[in-house]
């Protein structure tokens, strides 16, 4: 995962990026925004996520090798002979410098995508969120974005934390005077 996993936006999470990695990683994201029309983009998971009912793509700068995750398979595969130096499975294609990925490939594998997903979505054979995280080995749990910072006071110093119970103090005592002045005051009853 990158260090960006807490960015909202794709736009922050390019912008976390070191110089290099933003480049390559923008080129990628602005060649899927241009190439599949109705994609919605969204961060989760600490990657940046392309859906068209359901996840479709997702985009992850790691420490080595930046990957781009695709949900058709068969798409990824019918391209992967034009795809020579760079690591590409049946569902992700791996690489670590731009200048060796042919992005008029990716960008055949993109609109490909697309296609299959309007085919799958129109025979309801979509597949699921978490069998495209199991496919592209993203677990789950490891996977949750982190949690909402709670903001919470900090702990008074001593001198600040005696001052409330003084005052409670000096109240109780107070309060207590006058009742035992009165009742000093009030005459005894001979019975």
């Amino acid at each position: 995962m990158s260090t960006s996993a807490s960015a909202m936006t794709v736009g922050a999470y390019l912008r976390d990026l070191p110089p290099d990695r933003r480049v390559a990683m923008a080129r990628v994201c602005s060649m899927i925004r241009r190439s599949a029309r109705g994609v919605r983009e969204s961060m989760r998971y600490g990657l940046a996520f392309y859906e068209l009912d359901g996840p479709l793509f997702a985009l992850e700068s790691g420490r080595r090798h930046m990957s781009l995750y695709v949900a058709e398979q068969e798409v990824v595969l019918k391209h992967k002979d034009a795809l020579p130096g760079v690591n590409a499975a049946r569902s992700f294609i791996k690489f670590s410098d731009l200048n060796r990925l042919p992005l008029d490939i990716v960008e055949k594998i993109v609109r490909d995508s697309v296609a299959a997903r309007r085919q799958r979505v129109a025979q309801g054979t979509v597949p699921t969120q978490a069998e495209l995280l199991k496919l592209w080995g993203i677990k789950e749990e490891a996977a949750l974005p982190p949690a909402a910072v709670a903001k919470v006071a900090a702990a008074p110093s001593a001198k600040a934390a005696a001052k409330p119970a003084a005052k409670k103090s000096a109240a109780a005592k107070a309060s207590a005077k006058p009742a035992a002045k009165g009742a000093k005051k009030a005459p005894a009853k001979k019975g």
